[in-house]
Parts: structure tokens; sequence; C-alpha cells
């Protein structure tokens, strides 16, 4: 018997207090200034992402790349800038222009979170983890899940693989 406002409140307070928890137990020394940076952040993760075992590598390659002073350069949030000009297929193009939420072209973490995270995410994104990897990219399994990579070199290699394995199942 809920309105669909009423329900929308509810989800908002019950993710309000789930992030203001998670901010108060974050990780020290992160690069986030407020809870809603870290609410940004892991809406970023969440839409890399759909399994959870991952949030917090994404969310950790995110964490040193904003420490680094590197970009995200995350297609989720270019695709969310795009807005209805987003046809399914992210171009060269859309990558090179420049908007608040490209960060192909901008360092930092864009102005409003692009998704509603769930809890995993949010945890991850106050608990991100601590290995040396920089990138990500989509496995070649195509079963969802991302391989990582320390360096620029291995992910290179990386992206190689997955681009083979498109080739071979487009034949």
């Amino acid at each position: 018997g809920s309105t669909d406002r009423e329900v929308m409140q509810m989800a908002h307070n019950r993710m309000q207090v789930l992030l203001d928890q998670a901010w108060a137990g974050r990780a020290p020394g992160l690069p986030l200034r407020s809870p809603y940076d870290a609410l940004i952040l892991a809406s970023l993760v969440e839409k890399e992402t759909a399994l959870d075992r991952e949030r917090p590598r994404v969310a950790g390659v995110f964490i040193r790349r904003l420490q680094a002073g590197m970009k995200l350069q995350t297609d989720p949030s270019v695709i969310y800038g795009l807005g209805e000009e987003f046809n399914g297929d992210l171009t060269r193009r859309q990558l090179l222009r420049d908007s608040p939420f490209n960060t192909y072209t901008r360092t930092g973490l864009p102005p409003t979170p692009i998704a509603l995270p769930g809890e995993s995410s949010i945890l991850a994104a106050v608990h991100p983890d601590d290995s040396d990897a920089l990138y990500f990219v989509a496995s070649p399994e195509r079963d969802g899940s991302h391989v990582f990579s320390a360096t620029l070199r291995e992910h290179n290699a990386a992206v190689k693989r997955y681009l083979d394995a498109q080739r071979e199942t487009a034949k």
C-alpha cells in the first residue's frame, strides 16, 4: 500500500544510514573528502561490475588512480553524461568530448553519482582492496568478470586477449 514516493523515501533513508555507517568505519587514508564522494565512487563501482567479489578490486583501482592523479577512465560515467544520446555503442569521439562526467578528459570524481549503489558497492568504496592493480578490462571469458593489471603493458595484453575473443565470437 505504499506510494512510489514513500518507497523512494524509504530507499533513500536506508541508503543514507548505510552510507553514514560505512563512512564512519572507512579505511584510513582514502582520497575522499566526504560521504558524498564515497557515494559517487560507489556508484561507479556499481556500474562497473555486477560481481560482488570484484567490487573491492574495482574500488581499489579507482582509489589508486585518484591518489596518483590519474584519470578514472570509466565508461559508465561517460555513458551517464551522454544521456539519451547513448545508443549502446560508445564511440572514440564520445570518449574524447569533454563533459563533467567524462572521466577520460577530466581527473577526479564526476560531480554526482551515476547510479544508486548497493550495499556491497558502498562498502567497497570505503574498504577498497590494497593490491597494485591500476587497470581492468572485461574478461574474455564473457562471465561478467574482469582482468586486473598493475602495469599498462599487462593491461594492453589483457585488452588484446579480450578483443581477440570478441573477434573469434563474431566469426
